[in-house]
């Protein structure tokens, strides 16, 4: 039996006072793998920040784990966000700290108090991303490849039960996004849904999943991946 974790209703996305993307309608089941992909500034990021409320939906109906996106209460916007989790390009690790301060700076601001659960939950992420032995290390010593590794690790600890991904592989090169995707793709098969805005065409054709497409400033749902598609006959990097 699925579950619909998001819905999106002729939803109108703005940054400000300008429209980036016109009667959104998007409904995505629990589990699901999810691409956004488009031309830079077609709206995939405003989409994503529509998902955590950094964009308010002021035009259609949204739902996201149960949260009304119009509706939505400022004490309950740290609800919503501790169960999501976020993967940047540019990986935003605090450079002052090492990776352990780095996630115990999330955990105690997502309300984890107790030192022994802190440490045992950064164990296990880190665990997770076949990188233990990185806690006591500074982000600056760690390769791009690591860093994001270490971005994922951060996006899980709190159990989230969505990432938001955009252009996690933009950084890196092909060999460390494909080791990346495989990760991605192994945490969705836990059931984690999985939402990446990305324009690393040669991945989704590694690892094809549902697709769709913000274009001419409206987002549409994208048919089957042919074998031979060549995206760059359909948008410019």
């Amino acid at each position: 039996m699925t579950e619909e974790i998001i819905s999106l209703k002729n939803a109108d996305i703005y940054q400000q006072n300008n429209l980036i993307l016109k009667e959104v309608n998007l409904t995505l089941n629990k589990g699901e793998f999810l691409y956004i992909i488009g031309k830079v500034g077609s709206g995939k990021t405003s989409l994503l920040k529509t998902f955590y409320h950094e964009l308010p939906l002021v035009s259609g109906e949204g739902l996201i784990m149960g949260y009304d996106l119009k509706k939505i209460r400022m004490k309950e916007i740290p609800l919503l966000r501790r169960r999501l989790g976020i993967i940047f390009q540019d990986f935003q690790l605090l450079g002052d700290r090492t990776v352990q301060k780095n996630f115990e700076f999330v955990l105690k601001a997502t309300g984890w108090r107790q030192e022994r659960a802190i440490k045992e939950r950064i164990e296990e992420v880190l665990n997770l991303v076949e990188m233990p032995d990185v806690a006591q290390k500074m982000p600056h010593h760690l390769s791009g490849g690591e860093q994001q590794r270490v971005g994922i690790a951060r996006a899980m600890l709190n159990n989230p039960q969505i990432i938001l991904a955009d252009e996690p592989t933009g950084n890196l090169d092909p060999e460390t996004s494909e080791k990346l995707m495989v990760l991605l793709h192994d945490i969705n098969k836990d059931g984690v849904t999985i939402i990446m805005a990305t324009h690393d065409y040669e991945m989704i054709r590694m690892f094809p999943a549902r697709r769709v497409i913000c274009e001419k400033g409206e987002l549409r749902e994208m048919s089957p991946l042919p074998e031979q598609m060549d995206f760059d006959s359909l948008l410019e990097n």
